[in-house]
């Protein structure tokens, strides 16, 4: 069985409603899932795979008081690990999600499925592509 941190940062709710997908596709897989905001994190290294969701922020940005911190002590370790993004936006086109995942590709971290947004609260279409994330990293 493998193991599957599902981390994020929300501050509305539309991202842990994502997150909770994800964990969900996950555990329905078969894969034992931890579900961690960004205060739970104490690393990586005992995770398979890890879903890392964040909402767009300010300019469409990742949120710096605690998701950005928490990231930059883990990006290390996801080298090698399944990986896939998440999260919700309210305006722009999705561009914080882009940039994330340029970021990704330049530390090393290779994700293991195509990223999931949601326009505000994430509909239907949006919690199905959440569980199919999860279920792809279990």
């Amino acid at each position: 069985m493998s193991k599957v941190a599902v981390i994020y940062w929300s501050g509305t709710g539309n991202t842990q409603a994502m997150a909770e997908a994800v964990a969900d596709g996950a555990r329905s897989a078969g894969a034992e899932v931890d579900l961690l905001t960004c205060a739970d994190v104490q690393g990586v290294n005992d995770y398979e795979a890890v879903a890392l969701g964040c909402p767009a922020m300010g300019a469409e940005e990742l949120e710096d008081g605690e998701f950005l911190p928490m990231l930059d002590t883990i990006e290390a370790d996801l080298a090698g690990k399944k990986v896939a993004l998440f999260g919700s936006y309210g305006w722009g086109d999705g561009e914080w999600m882009r940039l994330w995942e340029t970021r990704c590709a330049e530390k090393g971290i290779t994700l293991a499925v195509d990223s999931v947004l949601a326009n505000e609260a994430p509909d239907d279409d949006a919690v199905a592509a959440c569980k199919a994330l999860g279920a792809a990293l279990a």
